[in-house]
């Protein structure tokens, strides 16, 4: 019997906080007229391949559903949402500018990853509660049972979720593996639970956007 869970785990189109050039993580941005054209020519480009999906389930920030549903428009599914795949609780730099967000809430030298995501003003989920948060979204998926799924959801949950795959840590300070998503990037997976294996099968980065 053939019990194979097939993932593909998919970064939202570009976002109206990619244009602003601001800290995004639970900033609710929705996204741009190029991030909506994006995911329409990733699910047409999914369906010219005749890759299909028993359940499409997304973060329900504004960027990951409408890029869902825009996927699932052309798929012909409809789209569920789960709060654990939402991007990780960055606190108050959310929407802040870089530099402002560096000025107010300056980088410890080393920042470890049961610290809030923001040390200075206590705020934010660690890197621990995420990797946590992420292992349980992926869970929840995985109980499904056998079949096809989309996640459509945000690089740093993805990346948290993927280390869970992979059997790394939270990253410390910057350091460890990652996985550069760009827009409507998507990594396939399949796993086999009988043998708890699983196989990275198709990586695509994504279009990339400069900011101007």
């Amino acid at each position: 019997m053939n019990n194979d869970i097939k993932i593909m785990f998919m970064r939202h189109g570009r976002s109206r906080a990619d244009d602003e050039n601001v800290i995004e993580g639970r900033y609710d941005a929705p996204l741009t007229d190029v991030g909506r054209e994006q995911a329409e020519v990733r699910a047409k480009e999914l369906k010219a391949r005749k890759i299909k999906f028993d359940r499409i389930i997304a973060s329900p920030l504004k960027r990951a559903c409408e890029t869902a549903q825009i996927v699932g428009n052309i798929l012909g599914i409809g789209v569920e949402f789960d709060e654990d795949w939402m991007e990780k609780d960055n606190g108050p730099i959310a929407g802040l500018p870089h530099q402002v967000a560096r000025a107010r809430y300056p980088l410890p030298a080393f920042h470890n990853p049961f610290q809030p995501h923001v040390v200075s003003a206590d705020a934010g989920e660690s890197a621990w509660a995420f990797h946590c948060r992420a292992a349980r979204a992926l869970e929840k998926v995985i109980r499904l049972g056998s079949g096809r799924y989309l996640v459509v959801a945000h690089g740093g949950i993805l990346n948290a979720a993927l280390r869970c795959i992979v059997g790394t840590q939270p990253s410390v300070s910057g350091q460890g593996i990652e996985f550069s998503f760009g827009d409507t990037g998507y990594i396939q997976t399949l796993y086999k639970p009988d043998q708890h294996l699983w196989v990275i099968r198709e990586f695509v980065s994504g279009f990339r956007v400069e900011n101007t």
